[in-house]
């Protein structure tokens, strides 16, 4: 048995279909839906097609554990991939409690109970990446992330080495995701994804203006990695338990924007029209203009997959999924 927590958030539906394709099955999703109207959640969309054994809520399964259910069911692995991932998140004490507190409590149960656990940490712990963006555990501490979520996975990966149980955990510290199923996150969907929208509609595709006269204007450049990929990635991890600790999972390659969404037109037939305007004031001061993954640790425990080249991904994006009917991993 398998335990996905955020199975049906963007990476977790994305890990799920996967595990569907290679014939695993016996599979539990938890994930937090929300409740009353101001927080209706489109989540559920993700796992429409999906397979699986049951789904809990966070809250419930985190009370079932306490219970003992993980003592009564052969768990093998836990992927616990749920966490509040907005950026501009600024109630600390919620990203304290769901994405420190909660990620500490099924980590100790899953030691205490001989079950692999397999968890998302973020890029966005490397701060401004004037420390770099090397996964080698040694520099966590010198690390400064820039915002409230940033430092609540730093936490965490902090909390696991003063602990000492980075060699029994594996902790993936996610670059700049895209794909499908992520249509649910609004204002935290990729630059592609809103491109894409913003192209049917006006012809043109919007991106922040650069207020560093380091960068060009669309030049500002992120390490982004196709959700297929970075979903191999992480089985990769349950499939090699004796690889443990925290490692980066994307590509080893910066692109530019500009270059992220020239594939789109392409994919469109369309002409190339990009439009630049000033980020908002909330973003400037903490915002990251260049994000590049160290992936030599990784490569060094034998993960030798070719990743998917920024082109190709796109168009698989764009023609295969937002250009359809029904856009979801399937």
């Amino acid at each position: 048995m398998i335990v996905v927590t955020g199975g049906a958030g963007f990476i977790g539906s994305a890990l799920i279909w996967k595990l569907n394709q290679r014939g695993e099955e016996d599979i539990i999703i938890v994930d937090d839906f929300g409740e009353g109207p101001d927080r209706e959640s489109s989540k559920w969309k993700n796992i429409v097609s999906l397979k699986y054994a049951d789904i809990f809520d966070k809250e419930d399964f985190g009370h079932m554990i306490s219970s003992g259910f993980l003592k009564n069911f052969k768990i093998d692995t836990i992927f616990h991939l749920g966490a509040c991932s907005s950026t501009t998140e600024k109630n600390f004490s919620y990203l304290f409690k769901n994405n420190f507190e909660y990620t500490k409590y099924l980590c100790e149960q899953s030691i205490e109970n001989d079950i692999r656990f397999i968890y998302a940490s973020s890029a966005a712990t490397y701060g401004d990446g004037s420390r770099g963006y090397s996964d080698d555990e040694n520099m966590l501490n010198s690390l400064r992330p820039l915002n409230g979520y940033g430092f609540s996975k730093h936490m965490f990966d902090l909390w696991a080495k003063r602990s000492r149980v980075l060699d029994r955990i594996a902790g993936l510290k996610y670059f700049n995701v895209y794909g499908p199923n992520e249509y649910h996150k609004e204002g935290m969907r990729s630059v592609v994804n809103k491109c894409y929208h913003q192209i049917k509609e006006t012809g043109k595709a919007k991106l922040f203006r650069s207020s560093n006269h380091d960068y060009k204007d669309g030049e500002q450049k992120r390490d982004f990695i196709y959700v297929k990929d970075a979903v191999d990635m992480t089985l990769y991890f349950m499939d090699n338990k004796i690889v443990s600790g925290i490692y980066n999972i994307g590509t080893g390659s910066a692109n530019t924007f500009n270059d992220f969404v020239k594939p789109i037109f392409k994919a469109l037939n369309a002409k190339e029209e990009i439009e630049y305007f000033d980020m908002p004031d909330i973003l400037r001061e903490k915002y990251q203009y260049f994000t590049e993954a160290d992936m030599s640790k990784l490569r060094s425990t034998g993960y030798t997959k070719d990743l998917t080249p920024i082109s190709g991904a796109v168009s698989d994006y764009v023609k295969n999924y937002l250009e359809t009917d029904n856009p979801y991993f399937k």
